[in-house]
């Protein structure tokens, strides 16, 4: 018989990281080439750092691509010591892997994620689903539902959108998020931009700016056009920063909530990709 944990099977090292097996099958590739293929990789979480990465037994991992690093960093993942460069599909990835200095992990190697750093493995797999960004934490939930209540955003007192049929998307550690639907957005008082984040748990968003003369932050709304397939319900639907805007729900006016983005919706600066789950 099968005994399940009812708690999390957390264990955490000196030197403050905090790693725990997990049950995915997960590979890395480079180009064409699988640099790892593992069924239970470990995930680690670095101090401070609230996304996780995978980490693998060097017997799962293809050791003939690496070289130690020729310019390893310094003070990077939790004092590593040992990088190692990444030759494979005929280029070089300079520090695309490292090991942790902590004895309990000694014996793995963990790999940088090209979409997130811009070096390292640039395709990652779980089971069959390729992921984006960084390892989705098992202990975090994101969760699309439709809804009846009444919302309307205002920008320095105009309305710029109102709704009776919104999509709430509730995901740990970030404000709830409205998602309303075109026609219900004066979608003419804002401007498209180039920008786009990208996001393991939704997918990849484009942007607009407010074209009125209010101090607005630039990419203040965002949809997602090819939402990944666990919150397809937000497909095409717009969502404005809570941080930015003004929101009422059935009545009440929300408070404008302190996160990530709140010292640069303060400022007028671009909003950035958030150290969470998602990036909106």
């Amino acid at each position: 018989m099968t005994t399940f944990p009812t708690a999390r099977n957390v264990r955490t090292t000196p030197e403050g990281l905090v790693w725990e097996p997990g049950e995915r099958w997960v590979r890395g590739r480079k180009g064409e080439v699988t640099v790892v293929d593992r069924r239970h990789p470990v995930l680690v979480w670095e101090p401070d750092v609230p996304v996780p990465l995978y980490a693998f037994p060097r017997d799962e991992v293809c050791q003939d691509l690496l070289r130690p690093a020729k310019n390893p960093p310094t003070g990077t993942h939790t004092g590593s010591r040992i990088f190692y460069d990444l030759v494979a599909d005929g280029e070089l990835s300079e520090n695309a892997a490292w090991t942790f200095p902590a004895d309990d992990l000694s014996g793995h190697i963990a790999f940088e994620w090209f979409s997130r750093v811009g070096r390292g493995l640039d395709r990652w797999y779980e089971e069959e689903e390729e992921i984006f960004i960084h390892p989705r934490d098992p202990h975090k939930r994101v969760d699309a539902l439709a809804s009846s209540r009444h919302v309307t955003v205002e920008i320095d007192g105009t309305v710029v959108a109102d709704t009776h049929r919104p999509v709430l998307l509730f995901e740990t550690g970030l404000p709830t998020r409205y998602y309303i639907p075109r026609e219900d957005v004066r979608l003419d008082l804002f401007k498209p931009t180039d920008h786009s984040t990208g996001c393991p748990y939704k997918g990849t968003a484009a942007y607009w700016s407010w074209s009125g003369g209010a101090e607005v932050p630039p990419n203040v709304v965002w949809t997602y056009p090819r939402p990944l397939p666990a919150v397809g319900a937000i497909r095409d639907l717009l969502a404005f920063y809570n941080e930015a805007v003004d929101i009422t729900v059935d009545g009440d006016r929300l408070d404008r909530p302190t996160t990530v983005f709140s010292a640069h919706t303060a400022a007028g600066r671009t909003l950035p990709r958030p150290p969470t789950p998602s990036a909106s």
